[in-house]
């Protein structure tokens, strides 16, 4: 199920990171210190799994 604007707007930090999917490798990562960041997981076509690089938003 999508996320909602809502619901990555109120994402609290925990003691761990956490991950909040959006689907198809989509997903917010949300760290301790309050940073969130949206990550994309792909793989190539050598089957080795990859993600996007961290941009903090």
């Amino acid at each position: 199920m999508p996320l909602t604007d809502t619901e990555c707007r109120t994402a609290k930090p925990k003691e761990k990171p956490y991950k909040l999917t959006d689907g198809n490798g989509l997903y917010l990562e949300v760290k301790p210190n309050g940073v969130k960041a949206w990550r994309y997981r792909f793989e190539l076509s050598d089957g080795s799994a990859r993600e996007s690089p961290n941009k903090p938003s």
